[in-house]
């Protein structure tokens, strides 16, 4: 009778300590799961530069290696509107086509800044139709110098290079609200034929 009830304490230990790690298991793998999918709206914080400040001159390049100018005088009443995009965010691919339906019917220049190795970005502009030709930059110091830390971010810089919105977005709406932030008599005319093309130099 003693040993089976030696038995029964030792099984119940077991099973309390397999239970106690189970327990220690669950609550890191939830907190890893409430750092991916934290809500994505307002940032906090918004450190580097931020809206109305002017953007410093930077040349970027596109997949193909040819410079974009961000930051230098555009024409009047134009605007440049950067997503900040990478090859692993989902959301990103969601909000690709939404930002480019948008910029076209706003009269916008749009483009496409990618975070990530350069063979993921051209992988990934070649497999998704709606990136098709909307210059897609590389390198990181844009990144760095508005300090876009959450994807997919909207920036959108005015004729003279300041930032008028910075913000990360995931939905058609909160695109739209961000947007109509910036005075309507500024707007260019919209565009007949979609979104502006951009000319590298």
């Amino acid at each position: 009778m003693m040993l089976v009830l030696l038995l029964w304490q030792g099984v119940l230990t077991v099973l309390l300590l397999g239970v106690a790690i189970t327990l220690l298991a669950l609550a890191r793998q939830i907190g890893v799961l409430h750092e991916r999918i934290a809500p994505i709206g307002h940032q906090e914080a918004r450190p580097g530069l931020d809206v109305g400040q002017i953007v410093p001159r930077l040349v970027m390049h596109d997949l193909n290696d040819r410079p974009v100018v961000i930051g230098e005088e555009l024409p009047a009443g134009q605007y440049q509107m950067l997503l900040f995009v990478a090859s692993e965010c989902p959301v990103c691919k969601r909000v690709i086509p939404i930002a480019r339906d948008i910029a076209a019917a706003r009269g916008f220049e749009l483009l496409f800044v990618g975070d990530g190795p350069v063979p993921e970005l051209k992988n990934m502009a070649i497999s998704r139709p709606e990136m098709q030709g909307i210059p897609l930059l590389t390198g990181v110091e844009l990144g760095l110098v508005l300090q876009i830390n959450r994807l997919p971010a909207l920036v959108l810089l005015d004729e003279r290079g300041t930032i008028r919105v910075k913000d990360i977005v995931n939905t058609r709406r909160q695109i739209e609200e961000l947007l109509d932030t910036v005075p309507a008599a500024s707007r260019p005319e919209r565009a007949e034929t979609g979104v502006i093309s951009h000319a590298a130099v």
